[in-house]
């Protein structure tokens, strides 16, 4: 068993998506899907459920991914930890991310910080909804983390750095398509497709609370992991959603978007990191995160803020 396949296999378990995993470890998808398959007969299990339609790990790959993380964080320190000796410094930062809707925002800050900082590290961590995020960093065990507003947490700063608005993705061939705009109420008796409940999903609370402002309960017939998986799952016709603009980019044949009718329901995108973390290595990415991702003007925009709750 080689380390770049159980690499191969944590990139794909977090992206779900082996186009995507394969761009992030900068090789191609057919090497990435033989590693996979390779892993796969050593172990003599499937790891993996794939169709044309979706990625997921089986209960072979659930039970198999934590333990590969803590191997590969591991020898990631090892390895650090002799670098860093070698050469007299020491530097990283553990980021959290939700992934879709950071596809904009998280580009934007870790090319900066490596091109100033070159010798800096960044571990970053996907799929951590934002309310994990918030716990994670209070609890110290993230430095940083991409969450969104309101920030309860006592002891944790955060600066907003981006406001997204609630759109309504549907079957392209469902009745409500035709619409220019689709007025919340009208979606009372339609199935939804969601986020799991009580995971940290800031989107599925902020879906939850606007059908009940316009009078119901949102029937979710279906609940997935990620974004990419939810509107795969709404083109294929399950159900429609509530979901921000920041993953409008995820276009897919049988899907389509349209704005909610009224007022905009907006949600602040924010940094959040522990006020009191001592780290200069921190404040280094805190200030390269200003010019990379400036807090945006108007009411919309918080400067550095520390919760008090």
């Amino acid at each position: 068993m080689e380390l770049r396949h159980l690499s191969a296999f944590v990139a794909v378990a977090e992206e779900l998506h082996f186009g995507r995993a394969a761009k992030r470890l900068q090789m191609a998808q057919p090497p990435l899907s033989q590693q996979i398959r390779q892993l796969e007969k050593e172990l003599g299990v499937q790891l993996f459920e794939r169709n044309t339609r979706s990625v997921r790990l089986t209960s072979a790959g659930e039970s198999f991914l934590q333990p590969v993380r803590t191997v590969l964080d591991d020898l990631d320190t090892a390895v650090r930890a002799a670098k860093a000796a070698g050469r007299g410094e020491h530097g990283r930062v553990t980021i959290g991310f939700a992934g879709a809707s950071s596809h904009e925002t998280l580009p934007l800050l870790t090319r900066a910080v490596r091109a100033a900082h070159p010798a800096l590290e960044l571990v970053m961590k996907g799929q951590t909804y934002a309310n994990v995020a918030l716990d994670r960093v209070a609890d110290g065990s993230l430095d940083l983390g991409f969450v969104r507003l309101p920030v309860t947490r006592a002891g944790v700063a955060y600066r907003v750095i981006d406001e997204e608005e609630l759109v309504c993705a549907l079957p392209s061939d469902h009745r409500l398509a035709r619409l220019e705009s689709v007025p919340i109420d009208v979606l009372a008796e339609e199935p939804f497709v969601a986020f799991p409940a009580n995971t940290g999903s800031t989107v599925r609370d902020a879906m939850v609370g606007a059908c009940e402002a316009a009078g119901f309960n949102p029937r979710v017939v279906q609940e997935a992991p990620d974004s990419y998986t939810i509107l795969a799952l709404v083109a294929a016709g399950v159900g429609v959603t509530l979901t921000v603009t920041s993953v409008q980019h995820i276009q897919q044949n049988g899907l389509v978007y349209r704005p909610l009718s009224g007022p905009p329901i907006r949600l602040r995108a924010a940094l959040a990191w522990r006020a009191d973390n001592p780290s200069a290595v921190l404040r280094a990415v805190l200030a390269v995160a200003e010019e990379a991702l400036p807090t945006p003007e108007g009411p919309a925009g918080d400067r550095t803020t520390a919760s008090r709750h």
